[in-house]
């Protein structure tokens, strides 16, 4: 006799989605995208309904020219929503340049593998923490709330598999500086569907008091899959980036990260709601693609939500 399949876990009702897009996705671009077409970009994804952005990240100028104008980013984005503006910051004068600016979180990141935080950030792991223990102190004196993230968290593209303890123990760590954020960075996109589940659950079992964001690159054709997974662990918060923007340049081969508007399209579809207006959104993929100046590897925003009709006149009839 045919066994029943196993039930799923229920989805959540709900989930976060974080906008990458503004740092994470123009920061390797080689052309300087003007402050203001960045402030238009974020407005516009406000107008949507995003309510939590990666706005910039206030890096030396020299060490990432697309994004010298954090400041000024900072002053423009619309605020009248409530959205919350997180920024990256690499060290103590990042993240005071971030607080003088007005930021709600600083979001501070290094790898659990060492060789890619050699390269990202040219520092061992240990001297990452010691740093961030500093900048942590910092800003709690400033009342201004630190995030962790963990690049390569699924694989390193140098040392290949990344222990799950060393991911666990960079976690702890962040907790007991203060942080109830973190983000799994799949920097590489090597995350499988396994290595989502594994990450997930050991860490919900070692620090259950932090609240795990998924972030994944589409460098393999699995991100949204991953990003399923994530829901099936009960995940309810992911980063994406709209239209597919991004790639970690310290990473051989790296694409960009999941697009905004395909998990969006995808939570909607499996009746998880985000509060995003996914029209608006794909208006803004499209409008992005524009201000680039090539094709993104977004695939809702050229296809259309499921149920989008089209006039028969526009497709020819066979013949025969």
């Amino acid at each position: 006799m045919q066994q029943a399949p196993k039930a799923h876990p229920p989805l959540p009702e709900r989930v976060d989605i974080v906008e990458v897009g503004p740092r994470d996705g123009l920061q390797s671009e080689p052309e300087f995208v003007p402050t203001a077409r960045k402030i238009e970009l974020i407005n516009d994804l406000v107008g949507a309904g995003i309510r939590h952005f990666e706005a910039t990240s206030f890096v030396s100028p020299r060490a990432v020219p697309q994004l010298r104008d954090a400041k000024e980013v900072m002053r423009g984005v619309d605020r009248s929503t409530g959205a919350q503006f997180t920024t990256l910051v690499p060290n103590m004068k990042g993240a005071e340049r971030a607080i003088e600016a007005g930021v709600d979180a600083l979001v501070l990141f290094m790898s659990a593998s060492e060789s890619h935080n050699l390269k990202n950030v040219n520092c061992t792991r240990e001297t990452s923490l010691e740093r961030f223990r500093e900048i942590c102190a910092f800003a709690a004196q400033a009342d201004v709330p630190v995030q962790g993230a963990i690049a390569t968290a699924f694989g390193c593209p140098f040392e290949g598999e990344v222990p799950v303890a060393e991911v666990v123990r960079i976690a702890k760590a962040y907790h007991e500086m203060g942080m109830r954020v973190i983000s799994l960075g799949d920097t590489t996109g090597m995350a499988t569907p396994p290595l989502v589940q594994e990450r997930c659950r050991a860490l919900r079992e070692a620090v259950p008091e932090l609240e795990v964001t998924l972030h994944f690159h589409n460098t393999r054709g699995v991100g949204l899959v991953c990003a399923y997974t994530g829901l099936l662990e009960g995940i309810t918060r992911f980063e994406a980036s709209i239209g597919g923007l991004g790639g970690c340049p310290f990473v051989p081969r790296a694409t960009g990260n999941i697009s905004t508007e395909d998990l969006v399209y995808m939570l909607h579809e499996c009746g998880v709601g985000t509060g995003i207006d996914l029209e608006h959104l794909l208006e803004a993929a499209q409008q992005t693609e524009t201000l680039i100046g090539r094709t993104l590897p977004g695939q809702v925003m050229k296809a259309g939500s499921r149920l989008k009709t089209h006039s028969m006149d526009t497709v020819a009839t066979a013949n025969g």
